[in-house]
């Protein structure tokens, strides 16, 4: 730094210093508090910003819902992917306001929020179709069964099924690249559970991730991968992915393929899936913003789900939900275990029921 440089920043310091030295209010160097360290007019009159966290199958909803919160109000909202599980640790540490999940919340989870003193309103928001996904190469697969599948994905499977021809004799003789969610995810929990018949339990050595996105670059880049991952990220690489219709070998229905259609008659299971956040009540009784963004998000989740290819709710679904915000209903409709192949109308019921 030059001298004429030097001389100016110490010029300004010393101009400072004098300034806060004549305030009767007093001055903290680092602007964070006036006078007894209380928070400064400017800090005090901006609310602290909505903090969300979760699922990354959700976290495409939230976003766009988040973003036109802020256009709309100006607040600020804050979104983070670390999974369901991950998203509900932060929630059990008060560390967030929402929690985005893919799955109901577990009864573990139930417990640790019981222990923390923490109430939550539950609040469906709309399906996902669970993808199964291979190269856009991949002319060989077109369908696999649940079976199949669990062969591929049990955690026996791990160093022995490797090859694609150890799934059926006439697939090639090629290594199978295996890519999929991370244990914190909800996906994982309920893929394993809906595949494997226990959530969890799944071979060790494939590729795993929270972030969905890593997972499409990864079945992109690998000629003879398989992966899994919710149908929004399919929908937006349709060009680099090949769905892989399921059969569920049930009914002697043929294979389906996801889609919104097949998710909202209730065709494409296992693998369909209702959507939540958790909103902490303590956040909403005592920040008035947080009770308008979550109000928001109910009136507009419908409309911009379909703009992120999940598959909204029916009209009469939300209503459902916002009588449930309205009246700050605490608690789940769930027992803490994954209910595979739970379809809209089922979900519907057990609204109503409960």
């Amino acid at each position: 730094m030059g001298m004429g440089m030097s001389l100016v920043k110490n010029r300004w310091a010393v101009l400072s210093l004098v300034t806060c030295l004549s305030l009767s209010t007093g001055c903290n160097p680092d602007n964070k508090s006036g006078a007894n360290g209380s928070p400064d007019a400017g800090t005090a009159s901006k609310a602290s910003p909505i903090r969300i966290d979760g699922s990354s199958t959700v976290y495409p909803v939230t976003e766009a819902v988040a973003e036109e919160f802020k256009t709309s109000t100006g607040m600020d909202v804050t979104v983070g992917l670390s999974g369901t599980g991950g998203g509900f640790k932060k929630f059990m540490r008060n560390e967030t306001d929402v929690s985005n999940a893919s799955r109901p919340i577990s009864k573990d989870e139930m417990e640790q929020a019981k222990t923390a003193g923490i109430e939550y309103v539950e609040l469906p928001i709309c399906f996902d179709a669970l993808t199964v996904v291979v190269h856009p190469s991949n002319t060989f697969v077109e369908s696999m069964t649940v079976a199949e599948l669990k062969k591929l994905w049990e955690p026996d499977a791990q160093g022995k099924i490797t090859t694609w021809n150890q799934i059926r004799p006439e697939w090639p003789n090629e290594k199978i690249t295996l890519f999929g969610a991370g244990s914190d995810s909800g996906t994982f929990d309920y893929f394993t559970e809906a595949i494997v018949g226990k959530a969890k339990a799944s071979r060790g050595d494939y590729n795993a991730s929270e972030d969905d996105n890593t997972l499409v670059q990864g079945v992109q880049g690998s000629k003879f991968a398989l992966g899994y991952l919710p149908y929004s990220y399919y929908a937006e690489n349709k060009d680099k992915l090949k769905a892989v219709a399921i059969d569920w070998e049930k009914d002697e229905l043929p294979a389906v393929g996801p889609s919104e259609e097949t998710v909202m008659n209730g065709t494409y299971n296992p693998l369909s899936r209702p959507l939540f956040i958790y909103v902490n009540k303590k956040s909403a009784d005592s920040r008035e913003e947080v009770k308008k963004f979550v109000a928001f998000y109910l009136d507009k989740v419908g409309e911009l789900s379909k703009e992120v290819n999940c598959v909204p709710l029916p009209a009469s679904a939300y209503d459902g939900a916002k009588k449930r915000w309205s009246e700050m209903k605490t608690g789940t409709v769930f027992g803490g275990t994954p209910e595979v192949g739970l379809t809209i109308d089922e979900l519907l019921n057990r609204e109503t029921k409960e």
